[in-house]
């Protein structure tokens, strides 16, 4: 996958994320962040499980970076309440 490709799922699935958890958002630059960090767990999360991980600009990948995205933002959020 394209650069352009991991940026637009990243910004999709980091806001659908922000949405899930926190009903607000993070802001456009770490929606982006977190959703592409969340692709990647995603991808990894789900071939750790005998899925099949992130497969291009699809709505299965965005299913997948979606997951990691949650995953990715209740970490964080645990980690900031911690600070």
């Amino acid at each position: 996958m394209s650069i352009f490709a991991w940026i637009i799922l990243g910004l999709i699935a980091g806001f659908i994320g922000s949405k899930i958890v926190n009903k607000q958002g993070e802001g456009l630059i770490l929606d982006i962040i977190l959703g592409i960090v969340g692709a990647v767990v995603g991808g990894w999360l789900f071939r750790m499980f005998g899925g099949t991980g992130v497969t291009g600009l699809n709505i299965y990948s965005l299913a997948v970076a979606v997951v990691g995205a949650v995953v990715v933002l209740v970490v964080y959020h645990a980690f900031r309440r911690a600070t």
